[in-house]
């Protein structure tokens, strides 16, 4: 047989049966798609034939090892072709996924002879076409011995001229026949896609939960004889890990750690006069001390840091260290290299600017001078913090440094450690937050800080998890250092829990600074970050007065968090994304949602086969309680229309009765949010 003659560049060659349009995919296959272990999602494609015979499609998953993993496609709407199916990969690593189409000539033969052998129309010739294609799929090489033994008997039977013709055809369209041939099918004219990238990583990439605080401050005390301070260490703060694992967080994120210049130094509140005692923005790094693989001093050393590390681990904890790439006006690297940095007209180095904001004790870095050079100490400097136990990066303003350098380190570092976690602080227009997802980054800050309102809430949660869920994870934060909303000035205890309870269940990951137990919520004049801003000065939280006996017992939300996390640990449901599903409720403050997932058996806990449904109902005004009627997707939690189930609300442990339509009662006066289990009867 010759070869077929095929289509040239600029075109691409169809196969033989045509696969287009394959979903999801990341700038067309440019850029590997991701999930974590185990996580599901919708491979979709068209594919479509010539004439009418049966055509199909699989979905092949293809693991580091060269495995295939092959997964039948249903065809969803035939009218346009679409064919589509739910996946998931089962280890880590760099997968290919491609879409097969082939002919299906059983299932032509099906719906031919089903047709012509009920109008009596050649019924013996379609009976033997039948047996002898049952004899061919009974030979290939993919077959069982049971397999191989149902479809010969299955031969036999369209053979057996004793039987009416009905009997025989039926023998084999339904039943074992049928069932081998659906699972097994026989497939002509195979034509596969485009092998596409998939990136497949642990499930800390896409959920888990981030406590945020400044080490110094972990310890720090003030002598009022003397009106200094005395900084906290690594060794003081490795003392709050217990309390911060206790609430059930997965990473302690350190802001930096590193030596701070005195030039330009910022005092507090962000002002130009600071004094001799203030420490000075971690942000601004650098010093005679060292740079950015050092540690400042008053925090200790690396066996201190290396003590902390071993210490978060033993409670169940990572670390994650914030990663500022820019330098104090003392940092070595502005005497040593000062071509890494823009020199001005005059002869200066540009310090930082965001018009109106100057930041005056930061150089920016400048990557396109010498390249080569920059990179490989960013590469160096990065590898001393794996080497000391780090295995998640906070990266502090990406969207100002060179997109492909972020590529590039991001691959390199994971040649050796793929174990690492890269987040994205870049609050900064859409295109370049997704722009730095594609390029490498495992999550990013989003904008919902700033989400308050259900209309806001539900499109940009659909957004998130359906437009870029295949590249793009998102980490929720209500506030941070920098961030303090007026929602959260004024929106009292209410708004507090809301926060944290949404950010926690609308996504897989979330965070909060440190503080936010204590709701600390005033406002520098003028701003949205906090008075007193920890980022200038250091703060001692008394962290004792809010324990049981202390002078602020009761005045903590450590509980509320703690639970949160325990309902986000038992729950499944809520570690994906995409699985989210909104639905109605007649008050426009009121969202409802819910999270469902189908969990597997596990053998080695015993646990299983089961359903995980969550629903969220939330007020999202903190200043009143709210009455509402609330109208439930049945389909999407798993129900019939007209199904009740049992309703346990896991903040109250409160027990109800709900129906597809149901009354909620939510506000300060009670609770904001019902995070609810869904029990059937």
């Amino acid at each position: 047989m010759t070869a077929t003659p095929l289509s040239t560049p600029p075109q691409t060659p169809f196969g033989r049966i045509p696969v287009i349009d394959v979903s999801p995919l990341v700038d067309g296959g440019a850029r590997p798609t991701k999930s974590v272990v185990a996580e599901t999602f919708l491979v979709e494609a068209t594919v479509v034939r010539e004439g009418h015979d049966a055509v199909s499609a699989s979905v092949v998953l293809t693991d580091p090892a060269g495995v295939d993993h092959v997964t039948q496609m249903v065809c969803t709407n035939p009218g346009l072709n679409t064919w589509e199916a739910v996946v998931s990969a089962d280890s880590a690593g760099l997968w290919t996924f491609r879409v097969e189409g082939w002919s299906d000539p059983f299932g032509t033969w099906e719906h031919d002879a089903t047709v012509k052998i009920q109008a009596d129309v050649d019924t013996a010739l379609m009976l033997a076409e039948g047996a002898q294609l049952l004899d061919r799929a009974a030979g290939t090489e993919d077959r069982t011995a049971e397999g191989r033994a149902i479809l010969e008997a299955g031969a036999a039977a369209l053979r057996d001229e004793t039987r009416p013709p009905q009997v025989r055809l039926s023998a084999v369209t339904h039943g074992p026949v049928h069932a081998e041939l659906s699972g097994t099918p026989v497939r002509d004219h195979v034509s596969p896609s485009t092998a596409y990238p998939l990136l497949v990583e642990r499930q800390l990439a896409l959920t888990g939960a981030w406590y945020e605080f400044f080490p110094r401050s972990e310890g720090a005390v003030y002598d009022d004889e003397t009106h200094t301070w005395r900084s906290g260490t690594l060794r003081t703060a490795a003392k709050r890990l217990a309390a911060v694992a206790g609430m059930g967080f997965d990473v302690i994120y350190l802001t930096p750690i590193h030596p701070i210049g005195q030039a330009a130094k910022k005092g507090p509140n962000n002002t130009l006069d600071a004094g001799p005692e203030d420490p000075g923005s971690p942000y601004a790094i650098g010093s005679p001390d060292g740079g950015h693989d050092a540690i400042h001093p008053d925090l200790g050393t690396f066996e201190d840091f290396d003590f902390f590390v071993t210490e978060a681990r033993r409670l169940g904890l990572e670390v994650a260290m914030d990663i500022a790439l820019q330098c104090s006006p003392d940092h070595p690297w502005v005497a040593e290299h000062p071509e890494w940095f823009t020199t001005r007209a005059d002869g200066t180095i540009a310090f930082a600017e965001n018009p109106p904001k100057k930041y005056q004790d930061i150089f920016p870095l400048n990557f396109d001078n010498d390249p080569a050079g920059s990179y490989a100490e960013m590469r160096r400097m990065i590898q001393v913090w794996i080497d000391h136990g780090v295995t998640l990066f906070r990266v502090d303003n990406p969207h100002t440094k060179p997109v492909e350098f972020w590529q590039w380190l991001i691959q390199d570092v994971a040649i050796d450690h793929p174990e690492i976690i890269w987040l994205s602080e870049a609050f900064t227009k859409p295109a370049m937050m997704r722009t730095l997802a594609k390029a490498g980054f495992q999550q990013s800050y989003t904008y919902y800080a700033w989400r308050n309102t259900k209309p806001d809430l539900e499109e940009y949660v659909t957004e998130l998890a359906t437009e870029t869920a295949h590249y793009m994870r998102p980490s929720f934060w209500p506030t941070t250092h920098d961030i303090l909303t007026p929602y959260m000035q004024f929106g009292g205890p209410a708004a507090w829990k809301l926060r944290a309870a949404l950010a926690g269940t609308l996504v897989p990951t979330y965070g909060i600074y440190t503080g936010y137990e204590l709701m600390e919520h005033v406002a520098r004049p003028g701003a949205e970050e906090q008075i007193d801003n920890e980022k200038y000065q250091y703060r001692n939280r008394r962290w004792e007065d809010f324990e049981p006996g202390g002078p602020r017992e009761g005045q903590s939300l450590a509980w509320y968090l703690r639970r949160l996390n325990e309902i986000r640990r038992e729950h499944p449901a809520l570690h994906w994304l995409r699985n989210i599903t909104f639905h109605h409720a007649d008050d426009e403050n009121i969202i409802v949602f819910s999270k469902r997932r189908v969990v597997p058996a596990d053998e080695a806990t015993g646990t299983p086969a089961h359903e995980d449904v969550i629903i969220v109902i939330a007020n999202l005004d903190p200043h009143s309680t709210r009455w509402s009627r609330v109208v439930f997707d049945m389909p999407a939690l798993g129900l019939h229309p007209d199904e009740g189930f049992r309703a346990h609300d896991l903040i109250t442990d409160t027990w109800w009765s709900f129906l597809r339509e149901a009354m909620v009662q939510l506000g300060p006066d009670h609770e904001p949010v019902h995070i609810i289990e869904l029990k059937r009867y």
